[in-house]
């Protein structure tokens, strides 16, 4: 075992590239614990959804993670065969920038289900290298553009496509090389280290990493079987991975780049210069805008006792009958709105209800609530949910309690037909970039593999 570290993984596809992944990221994490590497680079393919569970495994575990992304981009002069370049976060603004461009590809450039990034992104503020501040390039080895170039024997292009990498990502683009076991590999090796000297640019050594152990190949090519709808057994189906892509050790790659032990060093340099710290489990709520610029908490109190009022009227129609009833009502209206405003949640219940009533006298049906949310008499007093916790005798305490701070979690069913006006309407008032919609992971669990395989 090496003393001093000598390679860091900075290709990791895990199970969260869907297409090529099998990796687990908790073994991926221990992997790199029992090799001794001082950090792990998660760079899935064209998404950052494993992000925050590798984030918090690899500090749990003491490794440091370098948070990437394997980014497709597009190829203006054909747009059936975009390249790739691998992007390493530095900093918290190169996250953010990464976050950016994932972000537009999604939303603005999908070819055949691939969100492709554009060159042109990184330099549309007129200067080059800002565009690109806090994240580090690298070439993309044989599937990057410039790879593709020397492959068809075009240095020429090559050359040119370098020098616009290295002008957009100034001191931080590096040429890629591989041995995988992929077609061709020695030939683009050597004619990427001409490049590079020529152009005096750091050379990076990477393991493309899709799998965890060597025996795991045959079940790596039946999950790309799975994603991509062929069978294992057909000759025709594009094969783009090799049964060396596995996680080597440290001492392997030294063993496979004896050669090169420069481009060895320099992913244990690359890891250095990644310094990516992440705020989690913060709450960050859009404002609510409230009348005479009250306070939230002022004004959840009068919306909700305002909102008693009226709902005891409807369940109480008996003057007598309804102020016997009151004081229960008022002391646990008066017990959650304490637990509210000292969790910091009142924002919250103050924008639910906005939305909610907004669908109400919009003419979108809304169910009347489910789930531990109906034992608010919060909620019930400001139009969220429409059941009465106290007939009932729900628990307000499962829903939000001091003992687990955890964000609260209505349940709400809106008319499939008319949702997207509300998701329309939280836009206009909070801001596109406070509203997002989020996405369902299968991660192959034992029954849909079974059902699958």
């Amino acid at each position: 075992m090496p003393t001093s570290p000598t390679f860091v993984h900075l290709r990791l596809h895990s199970e969260y590239s869907v297409v090529d992944g099998i990796v687990r990221i908790d073994e991926a994490v221990a992997k790199a614990v029992s090799d001794s590497m001082p950090a792990l680079a998660l760079a899935d393919l064209s998404n950052l959804f494993g992000l925050v569970k590798f984030y918090r495994e690899a500090r749990n575990k003491g490794i440091k993670p370098i948070i990437g992304c394997d980014v497709w981009v597009s190829n203006e002069d054909d747009r059936d065969k975009p390249a790739r370049i691998l992007l390493l976060c530095q900093s918290y603004s190169g996250y953010l920038l990464l976050c950016r461009l994932l972000s537009r590809a999604y939303r603005e450039n999908q070819r055949q289900g691939r969100a492709e990034v554009k060159k042109s992104w990184f330099n549309e503020n007129g200067s080059e290298s800002s565009g690109t501040e806090g994240l580090i390039a690298l070439s993309g080895a044989n599937l990057g553009d410039i790879g593709l170039m020397l492959l068809q024997n075009n240095p020429a292009q090559a050359d040119r496509l370098a020098r616009g990498w290295a002008n957009l990502f100034p001191g931080r683009f590096y040429i890629e090389v591989q041995r995988a076991g992929h077609a061709n590999e020695e030939a683009l090796m050597q004619r990427s280290l001409m490049l590079a000297s020529a152009l005096d640019l750091p050379v990076v050594a990477t393991q493309p990493v899709q799998f965890l152990n060597p025996e795991d190949y045959r079940a790596h090519e039946a999950r790309v079987c799975i994603a991509e709808g062929y069978v294992l057994g057909d000759r025709r189906r594009p094969r783009n991975c090799t049964g060396q892509q596995y996680f080597k050790t440290q001492d392997e790659m030294a063993e496979l780049f004896a050669d090169l032990p420069s481009a060895l060093a320099n992913t244990v340099e690359l890891a250095k210069r990644c310094n990516l710290t992440l705020e989690l489990g913060v709450n960050r709520l859009p404002l609510f805008p409230t009348p005479n610029d009250e306070s939230l908490e002022r004004y959840l109190r009068d919306q909700a006792e305002a909102g008693l009022e009226a709902r005891m009227k409807a369940l109480f129609p008996d003057a007598a009958d309804r102020n016997a009833q009151m004081p229960k009502y008022r002391a646990r209206l008066d017990f959650e709105a304490a637990t509210i405003v000292q969790m910091g949640f009142a924002g919250y219940f103050l924008i639910v209800a906005d939305f909610i009533n907004w669908a109400k006298h919009n003419g979108v049906p809304v169910g009347p609530g489910r789930g531990s949310g109906a034992g608010s008499l919060i909620a019930y007093s400001l139009g969220i949910t429409d059941l009465d916790p106290l007939r009932y005798d729900l628990l307000f305490e499962r829903f939000l309690n001091p003992e687990r701070v955890s964000m609260p979690d209505f349940d709400i069913d809106f008319c499939q037909d008319g949702r997207e006006h509300v998701i329309e309407y939280v836009k206009r008032k909070y801001g596109a970039e406070s509203v997002s919609q989020i996405a369902t992971f299968g991660t192959m669990a034992a029954k849909a593999v079974v059902r699958d395989v």
